[in-house]
């Protein structure tokens, strides 16, 4: 396609970081950059906001990875991909429209369901899932805006990075999070939470576990947090497995982090000590590591959550997790599953459900036969399954777009009918779907911003940022800074 004839039309659904750089590996790719295919691409998201996970996925107090919006905010301020939010695919646009007015699709739209546990009492009154969680202290507008934390024992099962920023939430003291953006109704709920304790819980030991050596430290500094250490779990590592763990650097610092809590927790206890949190103040929550425990039975009573039976666990020769036999039953009143996401199905795209992946080759959509479905693309969690970070996410992308690039030099897209750019904008407005846009987000990131500037943190100083939670004022906010008419 010559830069003499219309632009190639795409669309691409989500607007995180899978599908962010989708559009931006695209728009780098020689071709485009050299001239030799001019593209036109719109990217839409069910939120009225930009930036998906990223904004509403992390935890608050994780300005390193939150950071990410910074590179994410500078490709789409570029103006060469429009935004359009508050736009859901299989509502607002079909299929059928986007196949209408693009001329491919790729569908980025993460994974937002929390994996199943599959143990008797898994749906009892207090059992939660992880995602969820994180949805309502991020500020998601389709979340409920209150949660329940009334119970002082809480347990998390899991032992990746969203277990740890579940944890972390639930052991900090709500004025320490006044530092971030977290939105009024969320330090409310956290200010009354009855949490005294909080139980994180893996299968494996402590060397095979998901974090990071910094992300371990993070789970003790928060103020009047003491970390509890069971001495068994580190008294089972054998010498083999010990020489294992010195080999690997990035292990051997996890493990010695632990052992370090449990060497300063057994010099107190021996000392008659009263126990302190890290900076030698006193202790409000505790935070129990508990590894070699598997999941076995959420236990309860009237409906609710009393309590989980654990196995404990061992590795075996080859390196496997096993059963010892050992029943283990903790007092709880909560218990948060942390063990995965699972993508959605999508209206009319093919999906493997077991996996919670759009069926796909290379980024390709395929039907239930394997026959690749021209001018269908998957890019992401939704296409890989949700594991890996922002590289692996880079990587996909380019796999994507080299596929995308190769059928359209093939010829093997069908054009778009409707080419008109802006025609998709007048589609939106004769449905009444009140979209936002990029200036509209510039709009709510001020709004924000200047909320935050009006309001003090438990030290005093002005907020950076107080996150919308409402969609109606989300929307409000876009659409009026920019006067933008209302759909009629």
């Amino acid at each position: 396609m010559s830069s003499s004839q219309q632009p190639f039309r795409l669309a691409v659904i989500g607007s995180g970081p899978a599908g962010v750089y989708a559009a931006d590996t695209l728009l780098r790719n020689k071709q485009v950059k050299n001239g030799e295919l001019e593209v036109s691409i719109d990217l839409l998201d069910r939120l009225p906001a930009p930036f998906g996970l990223i904004r509403y996925g992390v935890a608050p107090d994780h300005p390193r990875i939150k950071g990410i919006i910074t590179a994410l905010h500078r490709i789409l301020g570029r103006g060469d991909i429009r935004f359009l939010g508050d736009v859901e695919f299989g509502t607002d646009l079909t299929l059928e429209d986007l196949r209408r007015h693009y001329d491919a699709v790729i569908f980025a739209t993460g994974a937002l369901k929390d994996a199943e546990l599959a143990v008797p009492g898994i749906e009892l009154a207090g059992s939660h899932g992880a995602a969820d969680f994180v949805a309502w202290y991020d500020g998601n507008p389709d979340y409920p805006r209150s949660w329940e934390l009334d119970a002082e024992q809480v347990a998390v099962i899991g032992n990746g990075n969203v277990a740890l920023d579940v944890a972390r939430v639930l052991s900090k003291g709500a004025d320490e999070l006044l530092r971030t953006e977290i939105p009024a109704n969320v330090y409310a709920g956290l200010q009354a939470a009855a949490t005294t304790d909080v139980h994180v819980f893996g299968r494996r030991g402590p060397a095979q576990t998901k974090f990071s050596p910094l992300e371990a430290r993070e789970l003790a500094h928060p103020q009047g947090l003491q970390v509890v250490m069971d001495p068994r779990d580190l008294e089972q590592i054998t010498e083999a497995e010990w020489e294992a763990i010195r080999a690997d650097k990035r292990t051997d610092q996890l493990v010695q982090i632990f052992a370090g809590w449990l060497e300063e927790q057994q010099r107190r206890e021996a000392a008659g000590e009263e126990p302190t949190d890290r900076e030698g103040g006193p202790v409000h929550r505790r935070l129990h590591m508990h590894f070699w425990h598997r999941p076995v039975e959420v236990l309860g009573e009237d409906g609710q959550v009393t309590g989980m039976r654990f196995e404990r666990t061992r590795l075996d020769p080859e390196g496997n997790v096993e059963g010892t036999g050992e029943m283990v039953d903790y007092d709880l009143g909560a218990v948060y599953r942390a063990v995965g996401y699972h993508g959605s199905e999508l209206p009319g795209v093919p999906y493997d459900a077991r996996r919670g992946v759009i069926t796909n080759a290379a980024g390709r959509v395929t039907g239930a036969d394997g026959a690749v479905i021209p001018g269908l693309y998957a890019n992401g969690w939704i296409k890989r399954g949700p594991v890996g970070l922002i590289g692996a996410t880079k990587s996909d992308a380019l796999e994507t777009i080299a596929s995308l690039v190769e059928d359209i030099e093939s010829g093997a897209l069908a054009s778009a009918v409707e080419r008109d750019g802006d025609a998709i904008l007048r589609l939106l407005e004769d449905r009444d779907v009140p979209y936002t846009t990029w200036d509209g987000w510039m709009a709510l990131d001020e709004h924000e911003k200047a909320l935050g500037a009006a309001a003090l943190d438990a030290d005093g100083e002005p907020r950076t940022r107080i996150k919308v939670v409402e969609r109606e004022e989300m929307v409000r906010v876009s659409r009026d800074a920019v006067h933008q008419p209302s759909p009629a």
